[in-house]
């Protein structure tokens, strides 16, 4: 379905693209001991038939009947996933952001006996701190689109050149381009030792490590295997919720009293998500090939998984139109679609995510924590401290939400540059 060009075998000089303003890509040096260790230039090449067959499929659709409820209580209303599928239908191209990635260095590799497809923008700055970014569920490298730009190369976008990073985006196992597992045990503990594997391959002995949701996870375990070459991580979705606090949510006990402001909209935060939203997790934690089959086989059922958490988790009102565009929307669920990604992305949950808010106890590791007003819950800074021991940053930013660097990618990309500045 993807057409990856012959092997590289030295250093690869990609010109920079229009579309990242300024920004100078530089290509990434291969050092390959054996055919395993080979990086090979990435391009996406969906067939026309595949495009095809989605429009297809999307006139085919069987409707429900509407929803008896006036709002989103009892999931996406049918009015607004049809419009979104009409606008699909005669409106949205795939082909334009297949032509953005492509104007991106993309690679794969082979790590772990999986392939692994990872954007790697070299920053005009050869002193640039090196970071490798990690997307989510139901992300992908999509979300970090508008930051690889003033990440790289800080000084074309009005930022001081000291603040730079080399950047490798790769997609998780399981999701878009990389390889799917068909084997278990493709959890975050063995994805966090690929992504060693795969910055040392690069050349990166020293580096730091960021992730929004299984991005967060992944990151946290790096850390906590302390794999080699990581200097430090920042997380825009923490897990420190306190065991007493977990325990007494799993309950659907009310909140302790002893609770300060902010910890108790945390635990409000979480138990609602938990009464009322938690019902997709729960089935892919425990059977992510059943719900697979509909992910894989229906497009306006794998849309509606999807677009349901765009509304829920960004800082929107509901309405995340107020910040993505239908066709960003419409390009990651496509991703989706067209690598039929639905059931293996969802076995991460199955693999090693029960519960991704739960603390953690990092102690010696630097880790950086920015909260966004949207995320599932706002951690407190309090409960930070007690799992994160060496916690050299803690923010909350003024606007976005689970999404951050595809919502809000001046502040993300300004929180990014700040958690590490001490680092550099």
């Amino acid at each position: 379905m993807f057409v990856p060009s012959p092997a590289l075998s030295r250093r690869h000089l990609l010109a920079g693209s229009a579309a990242l303003g300024a920004l100078s890509v530089f290509g990434t040096k291969v050092s390959a001991t054996s055919s395993n260790d080979v990086i090979r230039p990435f391009r996406v090449a969906i067939p026309e038939e595949g495009v095809v067959d989605l429009r297809r499929r999307l006139a085919a659709t069987r409707w429900p009947n509407r929803e008896t409820a006036g709002d989103q209580s009892q999931g996406v209303q049918l009015t607004k996933i049809q419009e979104l599928t009409r606008y699909r239908m005669t409106d949205y191209s795939w082909r334009a952001v297949e032509a953005r990635l492509n104007e991106l260095p993309m690679f794969i590799t082979e790590v772990d006996g999986l392939d692994v497809h990872f954007i790697h923008v070299r920053s005009p700055n050869e002193n640039a701190l090196p970071m490798i970014m990690t997307h989510g569920w139901p992300g992908s490298i999509l979300e970090f689109m508008k930051v690889i730009g003033p990440l790289t190369d800080p000084v074309a976008y009005g930022g001081s050149a000291d603040d730079a990073f080399h950047l490798v985006v790769p997609s998780i196992p399981g999701f878009g381009f990389s390889g799917k597992p068909t084997q278990t045990g493709w959890g975050s503990d063995r994805i966090g030792r690929a992504w060693a594997a795969l910055m040392q391959r690069l050349g990166y002995s020293r580096y730091v490590s960021q992730g929004g949701d299984c991005g967060s996870v992944i990151s946290h375990r790096m850390a906590l295997q302390k794999v080699p070459g990581l200097a430090g991580i920042h997380v825009n979705m923490p897990g420190v919720v306190p065991k007493e606090i977990s325990t007494v949510l799993a309950a659907g006990g009310a909140a302790p009293a002893n609770l300060k402001d902010d910890e108790k909209k945390a635990f409000d935060a979480l138990d609602s998500f938990y009464k009322d939203s938690s019902g997709y997790s729960a089935m892919m934690v425990t059977r992510p090939q059943t719900i697979g089959y509909s992910l894989v086989d229906s497009p306006v059922g794998l849309a509606t998984w999807i677009y349901e958490k765009f509304a829920q988790w960004s800082y929107s009102g509901g309405e995340p139109e107020r910040v993505l565009t239908r066709d960003e929307m419409l390009d990651d669920i496509s991703l989706y679609w067209l690598t039929a990604s639905g059931a293996s992305a969802a076995q991460i949950y199955w693999e090693a995510h029960s519960n991704n808010f739960n603390a953690v106890d990092i102690t010696e590791m630097p880790v950086a924590v920015t909260v966004f007003p949207g995320e599932i819950y706002c951690a407190p800074r309090s409960w930070a401290e007690r799992c994160y021991h060496n916690l050299i940053y803690f923010n909350n930013a003024s606007n976005g939400g689970h999404f951050a660097a595809w919502e809000q990618p001046e502040i993300f990309t300004q929180e990014v540059r700040a958690a590490f500045r001490t680092l550099r």
